[in-house]
This record gives C-alpha cells, sequence and structure tokens, in this order.
C-alpha cells in the first residue's frame, strides 16, 4: 500500500485533499500534518511514498520544509502545492528539488496525475510552468534583484508588497517582530532598495504580486 502525506494548516483543504486522492487512486493510505514541523516529524517516523507540500504555512514554510526533506530523505518525491501563481514560488520549488508544483486551482485529476508522475520518479510540469522556467533560465546571465534573496526574505518580501506590517506578518510566520524585521533589512540591504514603498512598487512592476 502506498503511503502519502498532505502538510497543510487548513483542514478544509487536507480533508478535500484526502478525499480527491483516495476516490482517484487504489491501495493508498494519506497521512496529515498541520504544517511543517509536524510534517518532518512524521517523515522522519514514517516511510511515505510522496509528500504533499503547501508553500504558506506558519512556522516552517513549504519550501524550508522541502529542503529539509531534500537533505534528509533526497530520494522523497514532494509535490508542492500552493494558492499562489507559478510565477512567484514555481521556479524556487522545481530548483529545491519539488516534482512538481500546482495551485490549488488546480482540476483534482491534474493533481492525480502529478501523483502518479512523482511516484514514478518523473516530475510534473504544466505547460504555463514550462514556459517560466524557459524564462528564467534565459535570463540566468542578468538576474532580477528578488532572485538574491533566500526563500525565507522572498516570502516576507511578497507579503510586505501585499501591504502587511512587520507584526502582522510575525504573527502569520509564527515568528518574532524582531526576526521579520531583520528579513526586511536584509531584503533592503540585498536589492539595493529603501522602503517598503519600494519593495511593492517592484513587486507589482516583476509581477510578483497582484
Amino acid at each position: 500500500m502506498l503511503r502519502l502525506l498532505i502538510a497543510d494548516d487548513h483542514e478544509v483543504v487536507r480533508k478535500g485533499l484526502v478525499k480527491v486522492i483516495t476516490e482517484a487512486l487504489q491501495d493508498i493510505k494519506v497521512d496529515e500534518a498541520r504544517n511543517g514541523t509536524e510534517a518532518m516529524s512524521k517523515i522522519l517516523k514514517s516511510g511515505y511514498d510522496l509528500v504533499v507540500l503547501d508553500v504558506k504555512m506558519p512556522g516552517k514554510s513549504g519550501l524550508d520544509t522541502l529542503k529539509e526533506i531534500k537533505y534528509l530523505r533526497p530520494k522523497l518525491p514532494v509535490l508542492i502545492l500552493s494558492m499562489h501563481p507559478e510565477g512567484q514560488f514555481a521556479v524556487r520549488a522545481i530548483r529545491g528539488g519539488a516534482s512538481g508544483y500546482l495551485t490549488k486551482e488546480c482540476a483534482g485529476d491534474e493533481l492525480v496525475l502529478a501523483i502518479k508522475k512523482a511516484l514514478n520518479g518523473e516530475r510534473y510540469i504544466s505547460g504555463s510552468l514550462a514556459e517560466i522556467l524557459a524564462e528564467d533560465l534565459d535570463s540566468d546571465s542578468e538576474k532580477p534583484l528578488h532572485q538574491v534573496l533566500s526563500d525565507r526574505e522572498y516570502q516576507v518580501m511578497l507579503m510586505i508588497a501585499s501591504g502587511k506590517t512587520v507584526g502582522g506578518i510575525a504573527k502569520e510566520l509564527c515568528l518574532s517582530v524582531k526576526t521579520i524585521s531583520s528579513y526586511r533589512s536584509n531584503i533592503l540591504l540585498k536589492t539595493r532598495m529603501k522602503n517598503n514603498s519600494e519593495i511593492t512598487h517592484y513587486a507589482i512592476k516583476n509581477l510578483l504580486v497582484e
């Protein structure tokens, strides 16, 4: 029997994914985790065949969890499922070793197809994501400023660009205000920007936020 783990902080989303997967695939058991920390604890204790991670979870993010999985369980396939458009996190996820990146708006059959491919050792790349990856490769010589940021710094940058305060970001990510302030300082330093307004302008100009 195949064993899958779904990590998402929204119970309704987890239950919906479990229903779609178990109805489409036979001889499969799906476990659940509420966040990255719980997911890693279960992964280290159990032999899963595949993990599905949400990008945005409190505390340890999906990308942070992906890195940890690939370090400790390099052969374990991981699919990233996110509410964010592919252009925001997909390239980072694929480069981090993910077997695929899907938005939560995708149809159930697309998710099942991605799971089947990942279980067979293949990557699931949608047509739109293939174009984004191709553009990313073509622009390797002239990387945009946000590519110099770590995954967490990039996440914080998008949240700042969305109008969230340092305190609000800290609460949402379950981190201290001091930690978020440090991330903000690193973002400004690495991108040579001066304030939140410039961060917002840059993110909108580069289609990183709506």
